[in-house]
C-alpha cells in the first residue's frame, strides 16, 4: 500500500491492534472499539464494540484500511465493509510466534515499517522467566458459566512459555465450558485468573477453588494482548505467577 496518497487512514477493531498502530503510526488511526483502551490518551472516533461494530460508521471514516481478528470479529461485518470497498486486513494470532509475525504484517500495511519496541518484545521472549518444575493450571476466562482456555490459544502459548502448561490444552473446544465441581477435583498446581473478559479479582474468583491450590491474579492485557504490551508481558506475568506460588 503506498503512502504518496497522502497520510493513511486506519480503523482498528482489535484492542491489541489498535495499541499497535497507534504507538507504531502516530495519525494514522481514525477510529477504534470502545473496547480500546490504550494507548490511555486514545483520541479517535469510536466505532462500537468488537462483535457489534456500527458498520456505517466505519465506512463513514473513509479508512484505507481496516485491521480486524479471524477471531475477536465477526465474518459478516468485516464481509459488509468488504462489499462497501474497504480494504481490511485480518490476523490470526493463536501463538506468540504468529503474533509476531502478524505484527510486522499489520505495521507494514500501516505505513509504520518496523518499531523498535517490536524487536524489544522478541528479545523479551527469547529467554523468558519460567518455572523450574511446570506448573499444571487452569486458566478461567468467565464465570457464570465457568468458561477455561482449551486447546489453540494464544494466552495458552504464553503461559507455556513461562512453565505453565494448561490443563485442558488438548480439549476438543478452545474455550469450553467446565463446571466448577470438575475444576475444583482437577489435579492442578495453580488456577490462573486474569482480569479480562471477565474481571477476576480478590473477592471474585479464588474463594471458587480449594486453599491447597494457588491462584495467580494477572494482567489480561499482558496475558491476551499482542502488541506492545508485549516487552514487559515476560516479567509481569513471570512475577504475578511466582507470587501465588510462594
Amino acid at each position: 500500500m503506498s503512502l504518496a496518497r497522502g497520510p493513511l487512514r486506519v480503523v482498528s477493531l482489535v484492542p491489541s491492534l489498535t495499541e499497535a498502530v497507534a504507538v507504531s503510526a502516530p495519525g494514522a488511526l481514525v477510529g477504534a472499539t470502545d473496547w480500546c483502551s490504550h494507548p490511555a490518551d486514545l483520541d479517535v472516533v469510536r466505532v462500537g464494540g468488537t462483535k457489534n461494530p456500527d458498520v456505517a460508521r466505519v465506512i463513514s471514516l473513509a479508512p484505507d484500511l481496516v485491521v480486524a481478528n479471524e477471531e475477536e470479529n465477526r465474518a459478516p461485518d468485516l464481509a459488509a465493509l468488504r462489499a462497501a470497498g474497504v480494504e481490511v486486513l485480518v490476523t490470526e494470532v493463536r501463538t506468540l510466534a504468529q503474533a509476531f509475525r502478524e505484527l510486522a504484517r499489520v505495521l507494514a500495511a500501516c505505513g509504520a515499517g518496523r518499531p523498535a519496541w517490536l524487536a524489544r518484545a522478541e528479545a523479551a521472549w527469547r529467554e523468558p522467566p519460567r518455572f523450574v518444575i511446570r506448573r499444571r493450571a487452569a486458566i478461567p476466562i468467565w464465570r457464570r458459566p465457568w468458561m477455561v482456555l482449551g486447546r489453540d490459544t494464544f494466552a495458552g502459548d504464553v503461559l507455556a512459555r513461562l512453565g505453565v502448561d494448561n490443563a485442558y490444552a488438548t480439549h476438543a473446544e478452545r474455550y469450553p465450558r467446565v463446571p466448577l465441581e470438575e475444576l475444583r477435583a482437577a489435579d492442578l498446581d495453580l488456577v490462573v485468573l486474569p482480569d479480562e473478559p471477565y474481571r477476576f479479582t480478590r473477592d471474585d474468583g479464588p474463594e471458587a477453588f480449594p486453599e491447597a491450590v494457588p491462584t495467580a491474579l494477572v494482567s489480561g492485557r499482558h496475558l491476551t494482548w499482542y502488541g506492545p504490551s508485549l516487552t514487559e508481558a515476560p516479567a509481569v506475568l513471570s512475577e504475578a505467577l511466582r507470587e501465588a506460588c510462594r
